[in-house]
């Protein structure tokens, strides 16, 4: 039976959703496609309707996922330092299901297809434009870029080990999550051109 246009959309949005919650749940080599089609409460065929392979679909999911977080960061508008603060929280890294797609599958893409390491790539330089505007007009642009991808690289690898230690010893998490943002925090500098004094963070929340 045909579905109308409406619900093919409304099938393709769900079966990225599932896709996208799972892959970061599970890893992409952990998830098949029977899954995410159970998942989203269709059938397999269903799914091979709207994407020609499991690499394409992980694909479309990973930039679909960024994309929603994307949306969410330039409507908040925050501060380089209040984004440091939410990329090294306890809560990001909790969040495994509902997190960055970058910080959950990051370790698997060099083992996929060049598809899904286009979404990585994008993904990544999209994010890191948002930390740039979030510094001020002062700090040069050459700088602005060297400060966001260092944070961003750095974020990436501190929730990785952070989430990797947490079940066994959560306070060396917490340390780690500390440590990583300390160590970005006082490469900062002030309005004005003056180096910012190094000072300790807030405890990851």
């Amino acid at each position: 039976m045909r579905v109308s246009k409406e619900q093919a959309q409304t099938n393709r949005t769900s079966l990225l959703q599932a896709a996208g919650r799972l892959f970061r749940e599970k890893g992409f080599d952990g998830v098949g496609v029977a899954e995410v089609a159970k998942e989203a409460g269709l059938t397999h065929g269903a799914l091979y309707a709207h994407f020609p392979s499991k690499d394409a679909l992980a694909a479309e999911a990973f930039s679909d996922g960024i994309a929603h977080r994307l949306v969410s960061m330039r409507r908040r508008k925050r501060t380089f330092e209040e984004y440091l603060d939410a990329m090294f929280s306890t809560e990001h890294r909790d969040n495994l299901a509902n997190g960055c797609p970058m910080t959950a599958s990051a370790s698997e893409i060099a083992r996929q297809g060049t598809a899904v390491a286009a979404s990585f790539a994008h993904a990544f330089e999209d994010t890191a434009a948002i930390l740039e505007e979030s510094l001020w007009s002062e700090v040069p642009a050459s700088q602005k870029r060297h400060l966001a991808i260092s944070a961003l690289a750095a974020q990436i690898g501190a929730i990785a080990v952070a989430r990797a230690v947490a079940k066994v010893d959560p306070s060396l998490s917490k340390e780690v999550l500390q440590a990583v943002r300390n160590t970005v925090r006082p490469t900062l500098p002030t309005k004005g051109g003056k180096a910012r004094k190094s000072r300790l963070p807030r405890l990851p929340r």
